[in-house]
């Protein structure tokens, strides 16, 4: 598989389509058993609230995972991701409720690099919240 987008079709500024990303408990809870991270602020909600949460929080590499999806959604080919960094800078606060929380992500071509590979910043917000910072990929173009 290759990526779908052309080096040439993009330049600094481009936009990716952004997307938002449902998490509830149970999304936590399925998450926690592919990873293996069984901490209870990401299930529990007394636990996390007696460790200084607002309430129980998304992984933060769950968050990672969802926010680089609006890269690879606009690639076609996850295999394309030459490098991907984040900060966490807050958490996901998912409630206990029908609703759970969204995760916003956008994204923009910020520098044409080398060998056809552009740099692409992220920007992931919850609840109005910027929940990541410093996220950027660096992703191999046709």
């Amino acid at each position: 598989m290759a990526a779908k987008i052309a080096y040439a079709d993009v330049e600094v500024g481009t936009e990716l389509p952004p997307a938002s990303f449902p998490v509830d408990r149970a999304t936590l809870v399925r998450y926690a058993g592919a990873s293996g991270d069984f901490n209870p602020i990401h299930w529990n909600e007394k636990f996390a609230v007696e460790v200084g949460l607002p309430d129980v929080i998304a992984h933060g590499m769950f968050t990672m995972a969802e926010a680089i999806r609006v890269v690879t959604d606009w690639l076609g080919d996850p295999g394309a991701v030459v490098e991907y960094g984040v900060r966490f800078t807050k958490p996901v606060v998912v409630p206990n409720d029908d609703k759970g929380a969204v995760v916003e992500v956008s994204g923009k071509v910020a520098a044409l690099l080398d060998d056809q590979r552009v740099r692409v910043d992220l920007t992931a917000t919850c609840a109005g919240q910027k929940v990541l910072g410093m996220a950027r990929a660096v992703v191999q173009l046709a």
